[in-house]
């Protein structure tokens, strides 16, 4: 059995920590070759002296002497910037990088790590959000695997093994709904980040949390399922599933419907991405149907909930406006947690974003760069002062 290397590009959030339970159980199959974390010095420090990995990486250049002082007494290299992410991830004893960076910062890191022919396990939305068509590309070039982590993708992407994805004719993405699914448009003029990040089924880091909640992360699903399984948006339809029970389901074109139903555990798709083509034991919870009264589905509500149409309209406008609603959610998705922006404000500044910024038919990776700190700026406008 070969011992497959792991970089894992955010290991203290949510994801990070879940894949090195995954190592845990298998530590006979993964080795923790490269750790890197955004600020959680004290966190990242622990895991170094659990896991023993060859590099230690910060992103905030100002935590590199705490961070290399914490582990004077280990011999591991210890790295800090955006500039150490992006060279680590292209290490020639790494196997598989676990893409679980938040936000824009992910996408410079996977695509050099694409580029060096490493296997991605992607849980970093944005990547597939912001340059879709450049990841796609570059995988195809450099015959990388893209392995979904999110739970709805992995879904999508168990269903479709052993099929053939042109006899796709809709994909099923479910979501939660988030915690304000029976609120009014009234109660949710007065949501508080603290209600926001009451997630009903799922522990997610704060910022995944909210776009949770503002159903903008399952836009981000929409955009990225489009990418994963190449399929038009037009085939894509999320449909609201409170239990979180089936995961995400494919309907083919001669009605049959494949789904993937499990406990909501991350893990389960964690190690289902680094196991591929295998399928690992595992100690998690299993969803017994026998103790579930009701698997209900719901459509929507976009008037309550307008980011899905904000990202499905990004998706039909193309270019660069993906890039464009993923900035603006970012700059707003944090005043609404830092109680700078009202909950129902974020759509409306995100939609404001969209329509002022510049477009941009087939934009670069420079382009995006560029794309990305406009629209910042924009939504920044927007923000009440």
């Amino acid at each position: 059995m070969n011992t497959k290397r792991i970089a894992i590009l955010g290991s203290t959030g949510s994801i990070g920590t879940q894949t090195l339970d995954v190592v845990r159980a298998y530590p006979e199959r993964y080795e923790v070759y490269a750790i890197c974390a955004n600020r959680s010095v004290d966190l990242l420090v622990k895991q170094a002296r659990e896991f023993h990995p060859e590099v230690v990486c910060i992103a905030d250049e100002s935590l590199y002497e705490p961070l290399s002082q914490a582990l004077a007494d280990m011999p591991v290299k210890v790295w800090a910037g955006a500039e150490a992410i992006a060279e680590m991830v292209t290490m020639p004893s790494i196997d598989v990088v676990v893409a679980a960076m938040v936000g824009y910062a992910g996408l410079r890191p996977t695509i050099e790590a694409i580029k060096a022919g490493k296997a991605i396990a992607l849980a970093n939305k944005e990547t597939l959000v912001v340059a879709g068509e450049i990841i796609c590309e570059l995988a195809q070039q450099y015959h990388t695997p893209i392995l979904p982590v999110d739970s709805e993708h992995s879904a999508i992407f168990q269903s479709l093994v052993g099929e053939d994805s042109s006899e796709i004719e809709k994909i099923l993405l479910t979501a939660s709904g988030g915690p304000f699914r029976r609120f009014t448009l009234e109660q949710m003029r007065t949501v508080t980040a603290a209600d926001a990040l009451k997630h009903p089924n799922w522990d997610m880091g704060a910022k995944i949390t909210i776009d949770s909640a503002s159903m903008m992360n399952k836009g981000f699903e929409v955009i990225e399922a489009k990418w994963l399984f190449g399929v038009p948006v037009e085939k894509i339809e999320v449909l609201v599933h409170p239990q979180s029970i089936v995961h995400s389901a494919v309907q083919f074109t001669d009605g049959a419907i494949k789904a993937q139903l499990g406990a909501p555990d991350m893990r389960l798709p964690i190690q289902y991405a680094l196991s591929f083509p295998e399928r690992l034991k595992s100690d998690f919870p299993r969803a017994n149907l026998f103790d579930l009264a009701d698997l209900t589905f719901e459509k929507p509500d976009l008037e309550r909930f307008p980011n899905l149409s904000l990202a499905y309209e990004a998706m039909r406008r193309g270019g660069n406006i993906p890039c464009v609603l993923n900035a603006a959610n970012e700059v707003v998705n944090l005043a609404f947690r830092e109680g700078k922006c009202a909950f129902l404000q974020m759509s409306d500044i995100i939609a404001e974003t969209m329509a002022k910024a510049p477009f941009i038919a087939k934009p670069t990776y420079e382009d995006y760069v560029a794309t990305d700190k406009q629209a910042r700026q924009i939504a920044l406008q927007y923000l009440p002062s």
